[in-house]
């Protein structure tokens, strides 16, 4: 069996072409022009270069191949409508063209973002109404996904869209982002950290989106992958706090950081300058994302396998090799 994997020299997609190497299906990656690629050379079979919004650079590329996983996408809570729709969505379309009748299963990685962030999305099943928000990231992760649909409805490509929860582990945003604030500036809580942070494990999602790919039955379906700990922002963010010798201060109430967020974003964006508070880091911190995964668990059989602790044990190795 051969998987592709866009986004393979990235976060997520690096640790999965290590899980699908380890479970003996040989990897073909697909990496940006001029991106490291060393770290998964030892799990890629094939590295080819390529970029999603150049098409020419992807003839070829499903074939031979039984499985996609299409991880590749703008990865930031900031940045202008193009910066985020030109990749996640116009560059699923490219990708969805060259797939198609390849017959490869074809696994989007969505987001929970997808369902529309600034409501609380805690019990919030698969085929419940997401919605747009405004907010470019979620609103081209829903594109996206409905553009997959379309495809699949068609009978152009067999595709499972799996939307994780914030994925977390060395090297993840929510790892990185938040520990260059502390070093920086302050990290402030929203509503007082009291709302789950919706965390899933990197390697917990890795075995998910594995799932996804080799389960003959999920054809055509949507999963939500999240890991069960009862971990809070105001943990999370002492946590890794702690890692870097500080914590976190002031509050800010979720409709102010809201608003805050639109209006940085409206003054700051077209300069070029990252907002020091989005309205998707309001979104994501600031409401309950608890959605449920019941679905994954019984239909795909998936679990957490990692445990919180487990999984800040691996950070903290991370964040003390990746010191000021």
């Amino acid at each position: 069996m051969k998987a592709l994997v866009t986004g393979a020299a990235g976060f997520i997609g690096s640790r999965l072409a290590g899980g699908l190497a380890g479970r003996g299906i040989e990897v073909r990656a697909l990496a940006m022009p001029g991106e490291p690629v060393s770290h998964i050379t030892e799990y890629a079979s094939e590295i080819l270069t390529g970029d999603l919004n150049d098409p020419w650079s992807l003839q070829g590329i499903c074939r031979g191949v039984d499985l996609v996983f299409h991880l590749a996408a703008r990865v930031t809570d900031w940045g202008s409508k193009e910066a985020f729709y030109r990749p996640i969505l116009e560059g699923t379309r490219n990708l969805l063209k060259e797939c198609a009748g390849v017959g490869a299963r074809f696994v989007h990685v969505s987001s929970i973002a997808a369902c529309g962030l600034g409501r609380h999305l805690k019990g919030m099943k698969e085929g419940d109404e997401a919605r747009f928000s405004g907010v470019p990231y979620n609103d081209a992760k829903l594109e996206a996904e409905r553009l997959v649909r379309s495809f699949h409805e068609q009978g152009l490509i067999n595709a499972v869209i799996v939307r994780p929860a914030n994925v977390t582990g060395p090297g993840s945003v929510w790892v990185r982002d938040i520990v260059e604030r502390f070093r920086g500036l302050f990290v402030p809580f929203i509503d007082r950290g009291k709302y789950s942070a919706s965390l899933v494990y990197v390697d917990n999602l890795v075995d998910g989106l594995i799932l996804a790919g080799t389960t003959a039955d999920a054809a055509g379906n949507t999963y939500h992958v999240r890991d069960d700990w009862d971990v809070t922002w105001n943990r999370y963010l002492t946590d890794l706090g702690a890692m870097v010798g500080r914590r976190p201060r002031f509050n800010i109430p979720f409709s102010v950081a809201w608003k805050l967020g639109e209006a940085f974003e409206a003054a700051l964006t077209p300069l070029g300058i990252r907002p020091p508070i989005t309205r998707l880091a309001a979104g994501v911190m600031g409401r309950d994302n608890d959605v449920d995964t019941t679905k994954a668990k019984t239909e795909l059989g998936w679990s957490t396998r990692v445990s919180y602790e487990q999984a800040l044990a691996e950070i903290r190795d991370w964040v003390d090799m990746h010191g000021e």
